[in-house]
């Protein structure tokens, strides 16, 4: 288990309006919005420009490509399984290629059995690059917040189906994250009431420094699931829990 939790999501450095980034586990591109540039991805190596799921079969040579035209960045699904984006959109094999807008885009691509592969995309809109205040300003980072490994681990097992951009997502139920903390992590001493206490912790931090929807007296009766699917929206938001930490629990690639 290990992540330096490099991320497109913590946002990329200066470029020019429509500049495409890219990053997979195998390395990064980046180019400008020149009519006709194409980055492929797949599992070859020899064939693509960024590799992904490089050792998994499910993945396909060329599984994607994302091309610029009129000024747009366009991404096609050329493999056998579908793309995953955020808000439940698949982009299916020969569907009508879909445009990016700017900012940050994870895409997952099912591998074989459970395993996933992520490539990252961000398209600059150009505002960094300038210094001016008013509405031409910078945009202001999200405020992230800090949490111990224990708490990062857990909470992203907690979270797995969020960062995974699955529809209609819910946290995980607590014997299920007890169950997979202590495979990850045998002499942790997980149990349900462990991971629900560590859980309760970090809602109460996050509420007395502001965040609302965290309390029991805030939501109602019955609370079901939404205390910790407040506090994981929360940690999404903000970029404090970020696609890559699924490499944590062994989920994405290495």
């Amino acid at each position: 288990m290990h992540t330096d939790r490099g991320s497109l999501a913590f946002g990329v450095p200066a470029a020019a309006p429509g500049t495409l980034h890219t990053l997979s586990i195998s390395g990064s591109i980046s180019a400008g919005p020149v009519e006709g540039r194409r980055i492929v991805f797949g599992r070859n190596w020899d064939e693509v420009d960024l590799c992904i799921g490089g050792h998994d079969q499910g993945v396909s040579r060329t599984q994607g490509t994302v091309s610029c035209r009129a000024g747009r960045w366009w991404l096609t699904n050329s493999g056998r399984r579908p793309l995953r984006m955020p808000g439940s959109r698949m982009l299916f094999t020969d569907e009508e290629p879909i445009p990016l807008a700017a900012g940050y885009l994870p895409l997952f691509v099912r591998g074989s059995g459970s395993q996933e592969h992520l490539l990252e995309l961000y398209v600059s809109d150009g505002e960094s690059d300038r210094t001016t205040r008013g509405p031409a300003a910078p945009t202001t980072p999200p405020r992230t917040y800090r949490l111990s490994a224990t708490e990062r681990l857990a909470l992203v097992v907690l979270a797995q189906r969020y960062l995974l951009q699955e529809p209609y997502p819910q946290p995980i139920s607590r014997d299920q994250a007890a169950e997979q903390l202590h495979m990850l992590q045998p002499d942790g001493e997980w149990t349900e009431r462990k991971v629900e206490r560590l859980a309760r912790h970090v809602r109460d931090r996050l509420s007395a420094a502001g965040t609302p929807g965290l309390m029991r007296e805030e939501v109602g009766e019955p609370v079901g699931n939404m205390l910790n699917h407040n506090l994981i929206r929360e940690l999404i938001d903000s970029t404090t829990l970020v696609p890559p930490d699924l490499r944590l629990i062994d989920i994405i690639d290495e």
